[in-house]
């Protein structure tokens, strides 16, 4: 028996791989693609957030949007130094346009941008302030889930940047459900609210993948997946419609 065989036989049995050196080509090449969803996510989601913090109402909103706007590039750059020791070329990511957006009413694109790996959520613009807040609140709780399941993943020095990742995202989130609440007190048109829900749930839905996905089973086996895009969806629509009602709000 080979000993790529034997790896991945030890990764189905829940074994945790500390270095590029150990990883089996198929496995670097699935890990390689994971992380470089997060990154340009993470970068795409920053640039975005950075455009909307001059549409913040006040000194604490702008601050809330500075930190996410600052956080998510942190984050995007822990991952970055992990794909670094795969031998990824980390200057491109200095040259890319971020900022990149499609127009507010295009189709949700159905394959990658050439080398851009970011969630499709992340090509649509953020046109004001309840704009922001409403995909801030939704985004937020996908990335919630999708950390939970992120955090278990079988390469040891990536699992651990994500649990460390994963208490700034929940606060990232806390923060767009403040701000959506003080919306909500203040008497902000409710119509304009669910529009923008009805915007971009269908957006942030999409990030969980195709719900029948033929890839799921091999990801298992090798301990990069822990639940299906089926169950993360559910927990995240149950999320999402908690603390919609909580706020007298509905999708």
């Amino acid at each position: 028996m080979s000993d790529t065989m034997k790896i991945e036989e030890y990764l189905e049995q829940g074994g945790v791989l500390s270095s590029p050196e150990n990883a089996p080509a198929r496995y670097r090449g699935e890990l390689m693609r994971m992380m470089s969803s997060f990154v340009d996510s993470e970068l795409a989601a920053s640039a975005g957030f950075a455009s909307s913090i001059n549409y913040a109402p006040n000194i604490k909103a702008r601050i809330a949007a500075s930190r996410i706007t600052l956080e998510k590039a942190d984050h995007a750059q822990r991952v970055l130094e992990i794909m670094g020791s795969f031998g990824t070329d980390v200057e491109r990511y200095e040259q890319h346009d971020w900022a990149a957006r499609l127009p507010r009413d295009s189709a949700l694109p159905t394959a990658r941008q050439g080398s851009d790996m970011r969630l499709s959520v992340f090509y649509f613009p953020l046109i004001n302030w309840t704009d922001a807040v409403v995909m801030n609140v939704l985004q937020g709780l996908a990335a919630e889930v999708q950390l939970e399941s992120l955090s278990k993943v079988s390469y040891g020095p990536l699992a651990e940047v994500f649990r460390d990742i994963a208490p700034r995202e929940q606060r990232h989130a806390e923060l767009g459900q403040e701000g959506l609440a003080v919306l909500v007190k203040a008497g902000q048109d409710t119509q304009q609210i669910k529009e923008s829900l009805a915007y971009w749930r269908p957006r942030v839905a999409a990030g969980f993948g195709q719900q029948d996905s033929a890839r799921y089973p091999m990801l298992c086996r090798l301990g990069l997946r822990h639940d299906s895009n089926s169950d993360q969806l559910q927990r995240w629509e149950k999320r999402v419609d908690d603390h919609l009602q909580a706020l007298g709000l509905t999708a």
